[in-house]
């Protein structure tokens, strides 16, 4: 849709804001146009503010998100009202990425008690938000802390059901637990979710009012997130908002950023990551045994540790010989630093002496995603496969648009995706991953790297890498996932084709069914597992621009009223490069792949 369309009909559905959104307390969703030029608008306010108020915030920011805004999906926070719109329908679709300005709250004295009640304030009061018919997904408490008291206030957009809007508080809770613990004031803003608190009153609602256990009974099954910031709430955030993700850059490049000095020492301090003693890793990793070796990759082996309290961890190990450098350690621990997220690998410290260079990640106990596609297939049913592609794509969309840098990972494959106790889905490895400026859709490159089977065929021939790259990748991941098959080195089969071309086929063919896993189809729903390989066609189109974004992926996956468009013939370059580098054929595990006999243009 031309983009001065969109900015038309904007302006026609803010109107319909006013008056509607104050009928119903606060809250309406509209939408103007026919399909497939549609645009979807959504209003919430605070709800503890009148109806002027209400009215006057609403107006106000509809015409700041026209005015910074001319993206596809786009939302903007006051302290009172949040304005969203979008191409595609999101009504009752919950998809949390969180949002946070960075801290700048002083650090209470006592963290470890501070933390525990406001957990306990939050439980309770998302608890009577999700639960409550009567808090219209809306609620507030207090509770004393030493001499203080401490104000908390939780709010879902209501188009979620209970269960939805008490997932997205969790959800919040998982994403900042380790980020932003021990604040005193914050704010966590995300599409359908708010959280709050600070140590001054700062709603006019009446509160629940709490009072903290001193028991250990206390000890909850159920945690939630208290997200802390400390910027105020004036205007919060912004969807595709350049000043602040020109910033953001600089200050990585800056002095604030990760230094390594010429030697390859990681200056201590100078990132917000643990420095390690060696002496605790080899410790912890019985001094690297093979014993406790998990894997190989292209950065060196991985190894299973316990620290002394008993935490499991995993350690990457920089091998000598790795073509993986010191550049890309920088890279992967400037950037997974800097990103929270569910759907993403947790990174907990790093430790650099001498010769050794090591990263100390959190222990995934359930392997990578390759293990179960390729290699214990039974253990795989669609429901936990469902939640897998869910889980990757959350991470991508994150990572895409959300998060405070806009990432490109360049190097998403089934072994890069861990799985957690739960089956959760946590994307991995960032040595490849690039920064992108938020006006930049494209760039090239003379070195390519990456894996053979997954690399749009723009990036492998040419060098060019964009979003759509990774969109390339996630849809080889989602089909090899339904059809149970590596895309590398299927054309070697009876077939003579891609993994890619013949889905395609048979998809032409209204024969996607003779392709799909038969363990899947007794397990899960044949609609919706051919829905799911639609969508993984739609991805790996040849042309970049036919492919969808991911934020178009996650709403396609979560809701079933969303038309498909028909897939165009997907990338066959991809088949040619199996001729460049026949190691890579033989041995589909190595991490990096250089395209010696290919000069990009």
């Amino acid at each position: 849709m031309d983009k001065d369309v969109v900015s038309a009909k904007l302006f026609l559905i803010i109107p319909l804001f006013m008056p509607l959104v104050l009928a119903i307390t606060g809250f309406y969703n509209t939408s103007i146009g026919d399909y497939p030029n549609t645009v979807y608008g959504q209003a919430l306010c605070r709800g503890d503010v009148n109806s002027t108020i209400c009215q006057n915030c609403i107006q106000n920011e509809s015409q700041e998100i026209l005015t910074l805004c001319k993206s596809e999906d786009a939302m903007i926070w006051f302290e009172l009202c949040q304005v969203r719109y979008s191409y595609q329908i999101f009504f009752s679709l919950m998809v949390y990425t969180g949002k946070y300005p960075q801290n700048l709250e002083q650090k209470s004295s006592d963290p470890i008690h501070y933390n525990e009640v406001l957990t306990y304030l939050f439980n309770n009061i998302s608890t009577e938000a999700s639960y409550d018919p009567s808090k219209r997904m809306f609620a507030t408490g207090e509770i004393k802390f030493s001499t203080e008291t401490i104000y908390g206030l939780v709010q879902c957009t209501r188009d979620m059901s209970e269960d939805n809007c008490n997932s997205c508080l969790l959800s919040a809770y998982g994403d900042f637990e380790t980020c932003c613990f021990s604040l005193r004031g914050g704010t966590l803003l995300s599409r359908n979710c708010n959280m709050r608190f600070e140590t001054y009153q700062f709603y006019s609602a009446s509160s629940l009012i709490l009072t903290y256990p001193s028991s250990e009974v206390v000890k909850r099954k159920n945690r939630m997130v208290v997200v802390i910031t400390g910027v105020p709430l004036l205007v919060l955030a912004v969807l595709k908002q350049p000043n602040r993700q020109n910033a953001l850059l600089h200050e990585l490049a800056g002095p604030t950023g990760v230094e390594i000095t010429e030697d390859g020492e990681l200056v201590p301090g100078s990132e917000d990551l643990h420095f390690m003693n060696l002496s605790t890793i080899r410790a912890a990793t019985d001094d690297f045994t093979d014993s406790n070796k998990l894997g190989q990759g292209g950065f060196g082996p991985v190894y299973k540790g316990v620290l002394p309290n008993g935490k499991e961890i995993a350690v990457k190990r920089m091998s000598r010989m790795s073509r993986q450098g010191l550049e890309e350690l920088k890279n992967e621990v400037i950037l997974i630093a800097k990103l929270q997220h569910r759907n993403l690998v947790r990174l907990l410290g790093y430790s650099i002496d001498g010769d050794e260079k090591l990263l100390v990640y959190e222990f995934m106990p359930n392997k990578s995603l390759d293990f179960f596609i390729f290699e214990s297939r039974t253990q795989l049913d669609w429901k936990t496969c469902y939640n897998i592609i869910a889980g990757i794509s959350k991470g991508l969309l994150y990572l895409h648009e959300d998060s405070r840098l806009k990432i490109i990972h360049r190097d998403l494959k089934p072994s890069n995706i861990l799985l957690d106790h739960d089956m959760v889905a946590k994307i991995s490895n960032f040595g490849m991953a690039r920064i992108f400026g938020e006006n930049q859709n494209t760039t090239n490159t003379t070195r390519v790297a990456g894996t053979y089977g997954y690399m749009a065929p723009e990036y492998a021939m040419e060098g060019i890498f964009s979003i759509k790259s990774d969109i390339f990748s996630f849809g080889v991941i989602l089909l090899e996932i339904i059809i149970g098959k590596k895309n590398n080195g299927f054309f070697f089969t009876e077939h003579s084709q891609t993994l890619l071309g013949f889905a395609w086929r048979l998809w032409k063919e209204g024969k996607g069914l003779e392709i799909i896993d038969p363990l899947l189809m007794e397990s899960g729903q044949t609609i919706e597992v051919l829905k799911c390989m639609h969508i993984g066609l739609l991805c790996v189109q040849e042309d970049p621009a036919d492919r969808p974004t991911i934020l178009s992926v996650v709403v396609l996956l979560g809701n079933e009223s969303v038309p498909l468009p028909e897939p165009k013939h997907p990338a066959l370059a991809i088949s040619r490069v199996i001729q460049i580098d026949q190691l890579s054929a033989a041995n589909p595990s190595v991490n990096e792949l250089t395209l010696s006999n290919v000069s990009p243009q």
